[in-house]
C-alpha cells in the first residue's frame, strides 16, 4: 500500500497540499469562469462578424494570464480582467494603429450591450461588467519581420506599430510548462488540456490541476501584489516580466538538476530568477534586457531603464518572495504556518487553505481513516504497523 514513508516527505507534501488549495482560492470561481467564457464568446463572434472591411478577416485570440492559466484576483476585489487581441491578417502597416482601433470601437458601440460597458484606454478598448471582470481588447496586424509569426500592436501613443507575439508566447509557455521536473518524492503530476483553435478562440477548460509552473507564476504575482500594498504600486513588477523570468528559470532547473521534493524546485526556481535577466552598463547607467523570444525588438524590461526605481523594487521584492517562501518551509506549527502564508498571501485564501487541509485530516479522523505509521506521521491510508490516532498532529501542532 502506498503511505507517506517519512516525517519530510509528509510535511512536504502537506505544504505543497497548502499551496495548491491557496492558488485555487485566488482563482476565479467556477462560476465566473463561466460568465467570463460566455461573455468573451459574445465579444468574440460580434467582432467576428463585423461587415466593415477593414474587420472582415478579424480573429479573436486570448492573451495574458487567462490563456496561460496564471489568473490572480486583484486584492481586496472579486474580479480580475480578460485580455483578447483583434488580429486582422489581411492588414499591413499603411493602416495607423488609431484608425484600427477606431474601427473596432465603432463596431463594440454599435452594439446596445457593449456601448455603456465601453471604455477607451491608450492602446485598447475595455469593456467593464461591474464586479465580474473587465475586457481589455488590442487590435493587431501582422508583423512580416518576424520568423516565428508575430504580431504588431499599437504603441502607447497609436502613433506607430511595436512588435509583440501573443501567441507565440503563449506557446513557448506551455512548452516549458508541460517539462517534467526531476523530482524523487513527486506525489502530484498536473495534466493541461488541449485547446483548439478557431477564428474565434476556445476558451480554455479550467482544468482540475495547474502543474507546477503556473502556480509558481500564481505565487509570485500574489506575492508581488501583497508585497507593493504598502510600497509605491506603480514600481511593482509587470506580469510579463514575472512571467517571463519564472517560465526561463523553470526551463533551466528543470533541464539539468535533480531535486528531492517540489519545494526545493519551486525555491530553485524563485532563487534563478534575476539570472535570466541581461544587463550592461553603457555611460555609467546599467541597461536591462529581458527580450521577448517569439519576436525581435519586444524588451519586456524596457521601462526599467526609464525608471531605475522599477529595477530597484524588483529585485526589493525578489529578495523577499524568496525569503518568506525559505521561511516557510522552517516553520513549525499549524497556527505559524498559516500566519506566514497570511503575510504572504493575504488572510483570507490562506485561511481557506488551512481549513481545506483540516477538514480532509478530520474527515479522515471521523471515518477512521487516520492512522500514524513508524517515522512518518499521519497518512489516510492504512499501512503496516499504523495504528489509529486522534490527535491533529501535522506540522507540528497538536488539537
Amino acid at each position: 500500500m502506498n503511505y507517506i514513508a517519512t516525517r519530510t516527505e509528509l510535511r512536504q507534501s502537506q505544504l505543497v497540499g497548502l499551496i495548491e488549495s491557496l492558488c485555487q482560492a485566488l482563482e476565479p470561481t467556477q462560476t465566473q469562469d463561466d460568465l467570463a467564457r460566455g461573455r468573451y464568446n459574445a465579444v468574440g463572434h460580434w467582432l467576428a462578424q463585423s461587415s466593415d472591411p477593414l474587420l472582415v478577416s478579424i480573429v479573436i485570440n486570448l492573451q495574458g494570464s487567462v490563456a496561460l492559466g496564471t489568473v490572480v484576483k486583484p486584492i481586496g476585489l472579486n474580479e480580475h480582467d480578460v485580455d483578447l487581441v483583434a488580429h486582422v491578417s489581411d492588414l499591413d502597416a499603411t493602416v495607423s494603429p488609431a484608425a484600427l482601433k477606431a474601427r473596432i470601437g465603432t463596431r463594440l458601440r454599435a452594439n446596445g450591450t457593449y456601448a455603456p460597458l465601453l471604455e477607451e484606454k491608450a492602446r485598447c478598448w475595455r469593456l467593464n461588467y461591474a464586479g465580474e471582470f473587465h475586457m481589455d481588447i488590442t487590435p493587431s496586424i501582422p508583423n512580416p519581420q518576424c520568423p516565428f509569426g508575430g504580431e504588431l500592436v499599437p504603441d502607447k501613443a497609436l502613433k506607430s506599430w511595436k512588435p509583440s507575439n501573443p501567441q507565440g508566447y503563449r506557446a513557448k509557455f506551455e512548452r516549458r510548462a508541460a517539462l517534467k521536473p526531476r523530482i524523487r518524492l513527486l506525489q502530484r503530476k498536473a495534466f493541461d488540456g488541449a485547446r483548439l483553435d478557431s477564428s474565434v478562440e476556445p476558451y480554455p477548460d479550467r482544468p482540475r490541476f495547474k502543474g507546477i509552473l503556473r502556480r509558481i507564476v500564481q505565487i509570485a504575482k500574489r506575492h508581488r501584489d501583497i508585497f507593493f500594498i504598502d510600497q509605491d504600486p506603480s514600481l511593482a513588477p509587470l506580469s510579463i516580466i514575472i512571467t517571463t523570468l519564472a517560465s526561463r528559470a523553470y526551463e533551466f532547473c528543470a533541464s539539468r538538476f535533480e531535486y528531492e521534493d517540489e519545494l526545493e524546485f519551486v525555491y530553485d526556481v524563485f532563487r534563478r530568477m534575476p539570472e535570466m535577466l541581461q544587463a550592461e552598463t553603457i555611460g555609467g547607467k546599467t541597461v536591462w534586457y529581458l527580450w521577448n523570444q517569439t519576436t525581435a525588438g519586444e524588451n519586456f524590461a524596457e521601462k526599467w531603464n526609464q525608471e531605475p526605481a522599477r529595477a530597484r523594487a524588483f529585485f526589493e521584492w525578489h529578495a523577499k518572495a524568496t525569503a518568506d517562501l525559505e521561511k516557510l518551509a522552517l516553520i513549525e506549527g499549524l497556527d505559524a504556518v498559516n500566519r506566514q502564508l497570511g503575510g504572504m498571501f493575504g488572510d483570507a485564501p490562506a485561511a481557506k487553505a488551512i481549513d481545506a487541509m483540516t477538514d480532509h485530516v478530520g474527515s479522515a479522523r471521523v471515518n477512521n481513516r487516520l492512522f500514524a505509521a513508524p517515522a512518518a506521521g499521519l497518512v489516510t491510508t492504512p499501512a503496516t504497523a499504523a495504528t489509529a490516532v486522534r490527535p491533529n498532529t501535522f506540522f507540528g501542532s497538536h488539537s
